[in-house]
C-alpha cells in the first residue's frame, strides 16, 4: 500500500503533463505518481513515463470512468488528485496530505473559489456556473462546503473504497461531495491558487452540457439521499396548484351553488392525490435511505478493517 498516491487522469495534456509530474516530484517527492490516459490522441502517455509516472491507461471516456478505475486499483493511505493541465499548484498537496493522515479528514477540498479563480479564470459561464452550483448544493444539504467542482481533492482510504462513482464525465466532482456530506465524512478544505490554462491547452469541460450534467446529477442525488425532503417538495407544488385552481371553482360554487367548471375540479382532485402519494412515497423512500445509511456505516467499519490488515501487512514487510 502506498502512503501518498497522487492520481492525474489525463486526456491530450500533452503540453503540460511533464510540468505537474515535474512539480508532485519537488513538493511531494515520496508520493507514487498514477497517469491514467483516457484515450489521448497526443503524446500525453509517452511523456507522462519518460517524466517517470506510472502510466496506465481506461478506455472508457469520461473522467467519472477513469477516477472509478484508479479507485479501483490503487491502495493508499491517501489519494491526491488533480488535473494533468497545470491549473492547481502542487504546493498545496503536502498540506492537503497531511488532513488525511493526521487529522483523519475523509476528503479534503482544494478550494479555488475562495483565491483567485475567478480573476484567473477567463470563462464567465463557468464562473455563474460554479457559483449557482456551490449556493444549490450548500443549500439543499445544509452544508457549507466552499468548492463544489475543484478537481484538486485528497482522499482518505475508506473514502476511496466506499464510494459508488455513478457518473461518467465532470459532474464526478458534484456526486464526490454530495457523498461526503450525505454520509457525515470528515470534510476539510484547503485554500489553493487557481490558474488558468496555458496557451494551447483546451479545457475538455463543455460550459452548456457538462452544466446541464451536473444540475441534472445534484437532482438525482437530492432525490437519492434525500427522498422525504425531494417528494415533500413535489407534493407541496402540486398541493399549491390545485388549491390555486380549485379556489375560484369553490368561490363560484358558494355564490350560486353550481359548480360550472367540473373538468377543473377533477383536475384539480387528481392533483391532489398526487400530492398526497409524493408525500407517501418520501415517507417510505427515507426508511431505505436510513437503511442506506447503516448500511454504508457497516461498510465503513469493514473497509478499515481490510486497511488495517493492509498496513499491518506493508510494515512487516518493510521491517523483514
Amino acid at each position: 500500500m502506498d502512503r501518498i498516491a497522487l492520481l492525474i487522469p489525463c486526456y491530450n495534456e500533452a503540453r503540460t503533463i511533464g510540468k505537474v509530474i515535474a512539480d508532485a516530484k519537488k513538493y511531494i517527492p515520496e508520493a507514487v505518481i498514477y497517469v491514467y490516459d483516457n484515450n489521448s490522441t497526443d503524446d500525453t502517455a509517452k511523456i507522462a513515463q519518460e517524466a517517470g509516472a506510472v502510466v496506465r491507461h481506461e478506455y472508457q471516456q469520461g473522467k467519472g470512468n477513469v477516477i472509478r478505475r484508479m479507485f479501483r486499483e490503487i491502495d493508499a493511505q491517501c489519494y491526491i488528485m488533480t488535473d494533468g493541465d497545470d491549473t492547481y499548484p502542487l504546493e498545496y498537496a503536502r498540506e492537503m496530505a497531511a488532513k488525511v493522515l493526521e487529522k483523519q479528514a475523509d476528503m479534503v477540498v482544494g478550494d479555488r473559489l475562495s483565491s483567485t479563480y475567478f480573476t484567473e479564470n477567463k470563462r464567465p459561464f463557468h464562473n455563474m456556473g460554479n457559483s449557482l452550483v456551490r449556493l444549490s448544493i450548500n443549500k439543499i444539504f445544509a452544508c457549507d462546503i466552499k468548492d463544489i467542482m475543484t478537481g484538486y481533492r485528497a482522499f482518505s482510504y475508506s473514502f476511496a473504497k466506499t464510494f459508488p462513482i455513478l457518473s461518467r464525465g465532470f459532474e464526478i466532482e458534484t456526486e464526490m461531495t454530495i457523498h461526503a456530506v450525505n454520509n457525515n465524512m470528515a470534510i476539510d478544505n484547503v485554500i489553493v491558487e487557481y490558474r488558468d490554462r496555458p496557451a494551447g491547452s483546451v479545457s475538455k469541460l463543455n460550459t452548456y452540457s457538462d452544466g446541464i450534467k451536473v444540475l441534472g446529477t445534484i437532482g438525482r442525488l437530492f432525490r437519492n439521499y434525500q427522498p422525504f425532503k425531494f417528494f415533500t417538495l413535489i407534493s407541496v407544488i402540486l398541493a399549491a396548484l390545485s388549491i390555486g385552481f380549485l379556489i375560484p371553482v369553490l368561490a363560484t360554487y358558494f355564490e350560486t351553488g353550481l359548480v360550472d367548471r367540473f373538468p377543473t375540479l377533477f383536475v384539480c382532485c387528481f392533483v391532489m392525490l398526487a400530492a398526497l402519494q409524493a408525500f407517501f412515497a418520501g415517507l417510505i423512500l427515507s426508511s431505505n435511505a436510513i437503511k442506506s445509511r447503516r448500511d454504508f456505516e457497516f461498510q465503513l467499519n469493514l473497509v478499515e478493517l481490510i486497511r488495517k490488515k493492509d498496513e499491518k501487512e506493508t510494515n512487516e514487510g518493510e521491517e523483514s
